[in-house]
């Protein structure tokens, strides 16, 4: 669509008519509430209820299917997994519909984050639900919970995919490309591949370090319990860091500023926990660096994601942030294979935490070098060559410009 075709939609709307309603926060919650527990909201919310339900029946008795139980597991398990990618891509298009422009970042934040929130209450929650076998059917009951609440408040709460009255200039075009031709659009967009392939092998590292962390310290001496402390400090701390900052972005619009900066100190961060991990007695350095490290690197994943669909506009919202996580998976299970490719075997070490076996624990030094030195490659990369125009806001600004100059030429003709 046009500019002069958005402007156009805007006037047929009446002079100035933009507006929010306060039932985007309950979209907002339900959101959250699906990616909290499963980490086009109706469709997604039933896939991951009947999911979660279909995995009590494993460990229920009168449901049994005897040494076939798995098969319960199993599909319960692909059930919730379709469902994610429905709500994973969500938040920006939410974001986009429901909210104004200065609010947008805030509200793709909170639905981002509640993601990771979800799997630290989980890992949180797990042992002490628990404690031995025969309580599985509690903790998959629990767990079941949030998917059938979220899923009861999105059939009866939500009724329209769009407000009544747009609450910004850009909803009203938020029509956007088909997808194949917003695919192609995004594949000719070089700034756009170069926040793809930067901030995509970012999420990538950041998996390969929360899923490693407890390996790559035991080796070392470290024990499970600091090694989930680190993990707990990734994590809180990078909820915390991509608030402030997603009300900072939203005041100031500071999208590219904002997320250079915190890809160099990420950077800085685990060039730091690569060398304080390869020495024993380093608890409180690593504690600290892991808390900086998730701090500004879960800082920029909502606010990376608002400026993909600036930088893509008018592709549509869910295609430019699905594929980034498209490319994210990818480099991850790159980053993965190859870290785990370059471990060196040890002797056994009577310090040593890990859980042996009789060819000794593995040294973690030169993988961690690497994805130390990868993540500071990708970050000079983005702030050398990252650089685009904010084609979303200025859209907007333009479209708000022409409506009131039509209006005030509208306002000088006498009426009849």
């Amino acid at each position: 669509m046009e500019r002069g075709e958005a402007a156009g939609l805007l006037a047929e709307r009446g002079p100035g008519r933009l507006k929010t309603y306060r039932r985007r926060w309950f979209l907002l919650a339900v959101v959250c509430l699906l990616n909290c527990s499963n980490a086009m909201v109706i469709l997604s919310a039933w896939l991951n209820m009947v999911g979660s339900i279909i995995r009590m029946f494993s460990v229920l008795k009168f449901m049994s299917l005897g040494s076939q139980n798995y098969w319960y597991l199993f599909v319960g398990q692909c059930l919730c997994a379709l469902a994610q990618p429905l709500v994973i891509f969500s938040p920006t298009k939410l974001a986009a519909l429901w909210f104004p422009d200065h609010q947008r970042a805030t509200a793709n934040m909170i639905s981002s984050m509640s993601n990771p929130l979800g799997i630290l209450i989980a890992n949180v929650l797990s042992p002490a639900l628990v404690p031995e076998g025969r309580h599985i059917p509690l903790m998959l009951g629990v767990y079941a919970i949030p998917a059938l609440t979220a899923c009861v408040l999105a059939t009866v709460g939500i009724r329209e995919k769009v407000p009544p009255t747009p609450p910004s200039a850009s909803a009203t075009n938020s029509t956007s490309q088909p997808f194949f031709t917003g695919l192609k659009m995004l594949l000719r967009n070089k700034p756009y591949i170069i926040l793809a392939v930067c901030f995509g092998g970012g999420i990538g590292m950041f998996t390969c370090f929360s899923a490693l962390l407890e390996q790559i310290l035991c080796e070392k001496g470290y024990s499970n319990v600091f090694a989930g402390l680190n993990g707990a400090l990734f994590t809180v701390c990078g909820l915390l860091g991509a608030f402030l900052l997603g009300l900072y972005v939203d005041r100031t619009r500071n999208f590219i500023e904002s997320t250079k900066i915190c890809f160099c100190l990420s950077a800085l961060a685990s060039i730091v926990f690569a060398v304080a991990s390869r020495f024993r007695g380093q608890a409180i350095a690593l504690a600290i660096t892991s808390s900086i490290f998730g701090f500004f690197g879960f800082a920029m994943y909502p606010v990376a994601m608002e400026l993909a669909v600036e930088c893509s506009y008018p592709v549509g919202e869910g295609t430019s942030t699905g594929l980034i996580f498209v490319a994210s998976q990818i480099e991850g299970v790159i980053f993965m294979i190859l870290l785990q490719a370059l471990t060196v075997r040890v002797s056994k070490d009577p310090s040593s935490t890990c859980a042996l076996d009789q060819d000794g624990a593995l040294d973690w030094t030169t993988p961690v070098l690497l994805l130390a030195g990868l993540c500071s490659a990708m970050a000079c990369f983005y702030v050398i060559f990252f650089h685009t125009d904010y084609k979303r806001l200025h859209a907007e600004t333009n479209s708000s410009d022409m409506v009131k100059a039509e209006d005030a030429g509208s306002d000088d003709v006498p009426e009849a």
